[in-house]
């Protein structure tokens, strides 16, 4: 079986348990079961391909990317709001958020917040 198919097969507790085997700490109290999953497995992908380039340490180091050009289609942005987890997933022409295609992340964000916001800030794509 593969790891990550056992990993499937965890409940939240022993999810838990294997975040803190893998990061060195305990996982955030707020993080639901997908989003467990989804760090471990990026986690144990990422140490058996090698990890991180030094390029891409030191981009982590230095912050998050300076503008949302450098997000990638396929990439997603991941924000708690008020409790809620929202996801939006990168597509070559828009954003795609509650089943529906965005043309910017600022009105994503207004839609979740209610008040406009930079769409960038908002998931934290710029200081």
């Amino acid at each position: 079986m593969s790891d990550l198919a056992e990993l499937m097969r965890l409940n939240r507790n022993a999810l838990i348990q294997r975040w803190q085997k893998i990061f060195g700490g305990p996982a955030p109290g707020w993080i639901q079961e997908n989003l467990l999953r989804e760090a471990i497995g990026w986690q144990m992908q990422a140490a058996k391909s090698g990890g991180l380039t030094a390029a891409e340490r030191r981009q982590l180091i230095s912050g998050m990317p300076s503008c949302s050009s450098q997000v990638h289609p396929g990439s997603r942005l991941i924000r708690v709001w008020r409790g809620e987890t929202h996801q939006v997933t990168v597509l070559e022409d828009g954003y795609l958020y509650a089943d529906k295609k965005w043309r910017s992340l600022s009105a994503i964000a207004k839609a979740i917040t209610g008040t406009r916001w930079s769409g960038p800030v908002f998931f934290g794509l710029k200081k």
